[in-house]
C-alpha cells in the first residue's frame, strides 16, 4: 500500500478527491485486456487515486463495464468518488443513459453524473428546452446521482453559456494545458468564472489529447515534457486533474508526479509558457478545441455531422 495522493476540495461538494482522476476512456480501450484493465485500477486505487472518471459512450459502454467489474470486489467501490457522463439531450435519453450507467458500472449512485461534451453552441438550450436537465434533476432527487456537473472542449463560451442555464452545478471539466494559456483559454476565461460561483473546476487534456507529447516531449521542437505539463497542469486552479492511463508504466509515473507534486514557480512557469507560445496560438496543439477530431461519435449523430 502506498502513501497515498494529495487530496482537493471538489468545489462546494464537501468532498475530498485525489489531485489525479483516472480517465475512463483510456481504461477502456480495446488493445488493453479486461484483466490488465482491472489490475490498473486496483493499482490506482492502492496508489491513491480516489477519483474516477467515466462516460456512457466510451468505448460503446466497455469502459463502464470494466469499470463496474473491478471496483466490484474488496469494497472498492467505497474507495472511490465515481463520476460518469450523460450523452443524452433530452429527457428519454437521460433516463436511458442513467439506466445503463448505473448497470454497467455495477452501483447504486454515482457521485457525479455529468453532461458530456458540451462543444455545439445549441447543447445549453438542448439540454434545457429537451428536457434532459429537468430529468437529471429529478435522478438527483431520487438518490440516484449525488451531483451534476458537465463537460466540454470546444470553446469558453459554450461553458459559460452552460453555466447560466443552472444555478447549482457541482463540477465543470475542461482542457487545461500550456497552449491553453494562449487559444481559447479555460484557465483565463472560465476557471475564474468557476472559482467565483464555488464550481470546481475539472483539468483534462493536459497533454492537448496527446498531441503536446511524443516520446514524453512536446513535439514542437521539445518545448516542454509530459511531467512539466502535468505539473503545469496541477498548478492551476483545479479541484483534480484527469489522465489518461493505458499501462501500469504510465500510471506509475503520472502517480510519482502527484505524489511529489509542489505548485510550480512562477519564474518556471513563465519560462515554460514563453517556449510553447510560438506553436499555441492557432489550435494545432489542441485538435479537440479546432477541429472535430476529438467530438464523439454518438455525439456527431446527435447534431447530424458524419461519424
Amino acid at each position: 500500500m502506498s502513501n497515498g495522493l494529495p487530496t482537493r476540495p471538489l468545489g462546494k461538494t464537501g468532498v475530498n478527491v485525489s489531485i489525479l482522476c483516472l480517465g475512463g476512456w483510456h481504461i477502456g480501450q480495446p488493445e488493453i485486456s479486461d484483466a490488465e484493465a482491472e489490475r490498473i485500477m486496483h493499482a490506482a486505487i492502492d496508489e491513491g487515486i480516489t477519483f474516477f472518471d467515466n462516460a456512457w459512450d466510451y468505448h460503446e459502454g466497455r469502459s463502464e463495464e470494466l469499470m463496474g467489474k473491478a471496483l466490484a470486489t474488496g469494497g472498492r467501490r467505497h474507495k472511490v468518488f465515481l463520476m460518469t457522463k450523460n450523452c443524452g439531450r433530452d429527457a428519454e435519453h437521460t433516463r436511458q443513459h442513467l439506466d445503463d450507467s448505473l448497470r454497467r458500472l455495477k452501483t447504486d449512485v454515482i457521485d457525479l453524473w455529468q453532461f458530456h461534451e458540451i462543444n455545439y453552441d445549441n447543447d445549453p438550450e438542448w439540454i434545457l428546452e429537451r428536457g434532459a436537465l429537468a430529468e437529471a434533476l429529478r435522478a438527483q432527487q431520487a438518490g440516484k446521482v449525488r451531483f451534476l456537473g458537465f463537460t466540454g472542449h470546444k470553446h469558453p463560451d459554450i461553458f459559460l453559456k452552460m453555466l447560466a442555464i443552472h444555478n447549482d452545478w457541482a463540477t465543470c471539466q475542461l482542457p487545461v494545458n500550456v497552449c491553453d494559456y494562449f487559444y481559447r483559454s479555460s484557465i483565463h476565461n472560465v476557471i475564474p468564472v468557476l472559482k467565483a460561483k464555488n464550481v470546481a473546476a475539472i483539468g483534462m487534456k493536459s497533454l492537448g489529447g496527446g498531441n503536446l507529447a511524443s516520446g514524453g516531449q512536446i513535439v514542437a521542437g521539445g518545448a516542454a515534457t509530459a511531467e512539466e505539463c502535468i505539473r503545469f497542469a496541477l498548478s492551476q486552479d483545479i479541484a483534480s486533474l484527469v489522465v489518461g492511463v493505458d499501462s501500469m508504466k504510465v500510471l506509475m509515473q503520472d502517480v510519482a508526479i502527484a505524489r511529489n507534486f509542489q505548485p510550480m514557480p512562477a519564474e518556471e512557469r513563465d519560462q515554460l509558457l514563453q517556449r510553447i507560445k510560438p506553436v499555441a496560438g492557432d489550435g494545432r496543439f489542441e485538435p479537440s478545441k479546432s477541429t472535430q477530431l476529438f467530438d464523439g461519435p454518438y455525439h456527431r449523430r446527435q447534431h447530424g455531422f458524419p461519424v
